[in-house]
């Protein structure tokens, strides 16, 4: 049975699932929620980012930033919250009025729309190739030599990391072993965390995007399979990441950051993996994502999780997004907007605070403060960023501007890894997957934590990047 026969068949119970079966079944939870304008908003953005997640699963194209981001929505932002306005629980108090959070969802569906209009004016526009044969400029590959270079500062950063922390048996132990051997470490110094996320940020990242094109190579290369050493550094890689890059000892979202890029780099092309992620994605999230933090405490400060519900732990752990939403706007309520410099914080991460007094802290820790909270690690979604700093319009253009290149890149990534791209080296075709998966973190927020990685994933690009076309000359 072909393909398209099969997603007619599945066309229906999907979207009915996604849309209708499983917010009914939410909506039938027993709780206290009160159905007033947030419940019904909070409904409409559910349904809706459903039907844009079927939609993704069902494409006859693979759209992987765009379905990533239309999964995170229905899950975080739609289907939590859902569970969480029904059963009248959230994971964070909510210290504003009642208005506060209605206010926020309905920036939520604003912000959805304008990233589907941003995605809708990319898919109008067309491709312009970059190829020497039409006269542009050659793609971006990886230089042979700046590749091996990256595996060997990956094997130096990875070991240096390793060492420092005390060997590797403390990276199957539990995060919180891992943050004190981080602290005990001497990288930190005071309140500044520069020094312990350049020692995680290199320790995980270069190990990761060096497995990600060896793994390209194996994939796409048969003379790359052939090759004994090629083979053995694959192995190496993916031994160091199983310490370094492992469930245990690293936060859920970057490990889910390190499986989706692995699972689209392995699968480049194929359509059965890309809409396996996207479906079982939403199982995944909706019954082990909020006990998948079994490894962030040692036994004696773990608490597992009692629920009579599937739904229950929704409501009550992790997904605190659209909660802190309604918080950051009776934060802002009290003080304004910040005009751009919760956004300049996380573009200067690496400054230290001790040469930046005045730097910003991460949004969720300062909104968390305000609230009097004592434990501040708390989500500050990639909305509220935008609207913090900049209000509705810049919350609603940026969205958009996201969205039109989120749709661009999905289209340059599947040419990437169709028969006409650049071949194994094509270093889209390794940033796509991993910027999908880092999505995940991107969106949850706050921004400042996730700029660190984001950039060292950025540097290690640019070292092993080169613009040559198939003849050897360079592009100008």
């Amino acid at each position: 049975m072909s393909w398209a026969m099969l997603s007619r068949a599945m066309a229906v119970p999907l979207i009915l699932g996604l849309v209708c079966f499983l917010p009914a079944l939410i909506a039938a939870q027993a709780g206290t929620g009160v159905r007033d304008t947030a419940y019904w908003l909070q409904l409409v953005l559910t349904c809706y980012s459903g039907a844009r997640l079927a939609t993704m699963i069902l494409s006859t194209r693979r759209r992987l930033l765009q379905g990533v981001f239309w999964m995170f929505v229905y899950i975080a932002m739609g289907v939590a919250p859902f569970a969480q306005a029904v059963i009248g629980q959230t994971p964070t108090p909510m210290v504003g009025p009642r208005s506060d959070l209605v206010t926020a969802v309905a920036l939520v569906l604003v912000g959805c729309a304008a990233f589907d209009l941003g995605a809708l004016l990319a898919s109008r526009r067309p491709l312009r190739g970059r190829t020497a044969a039409r006269g542009g400029g050659a793609p971006a590959t990886a230089h042979p030599v700046r590749l091996r270079l990256l595996v060997l500062l990956a094997f130096a950063a990875s070991g240096y990391y390793v060492l420092k922390l005390g060997g590797p048996a403390v990276f199957f132990s539990s995060r919180q072993e891992i943050s004190a051997s981080v602290a005990d470490s001497g990288v930190m110094s005071g309140e500044s965390n520069v020094g312990s996320a350049f020692l995680k940020g290199f320790g995980t990242v270069p190990a990761l995007l060096a497995l990600l094109f060896y793994t390209r190579r194996l994939v796409t290369s048969r003379r790359a399979r052939r090759s004994p050493s090629t083979v053995l550094v694959w192995f190496a890689l993916l031994i160091v990441n199983l310490v370094v890059n492992n469930p245990v000892s690293n936060a859920r979202y970057w490990f889910l950051t390190v499986l989706v890029s692995l699972l689209f780099t392995a699968f480049p092309a194929g359509a059965a993996m890309y809409r396996s992620v996207l479906a079982m994605g939403v199982i995944g999230a909706l019954v082990l994502f909020p006990y998948a933090d079994r490894f962030r405490y040692d036994d004696s400060g773990y608490r597992p999780v009692q629920s009579s519900s599937v739904f229950e732990p929704l409501a009550t752990k992790d997904y605190d997004q659209t909660v802190m939403f309604a918080n950051t706007i009776s934060w802002v309520g009290t003080r304004g907007h910040t005009y751009g410099r919760q956004l300049a914080g996380s573009a200067f991460f690496f400054v230290p605070r001790s040469a930046w007094s005045g730097k910003p802290q991460d949004t969720g820790v300062r909104v968390g403060q305000w609230m009097g909270m004592n434990m501040t690690n708390l989500s500050a979604p990639l909305w509220t960023e935008l609207w913090v700093d900049f209000g509705a319009p810049g919350m609603i253009g940026g969205f958009a501007v996201i969205g039109y290149a989120a749709a661009r890149t999905d289209r340059r990534h599947a040419r990437a890894v169709s028969r006409d791209g650049p071949g194994s080296g094509s270093v889209l075709a390794i940033a796509a997957p991993l910027i999908a998966g880092y999505t995940f973190i991107l969106l949850r927020g706050p921004l400042l934590q996730a700029a660190g990685k984001l950039a060292i994933a950025a540097l290690c690009l640019l070292l092993v990047t080169s613009f040559r076309d198939r003849s050897g000359r360079r592009s100008h």
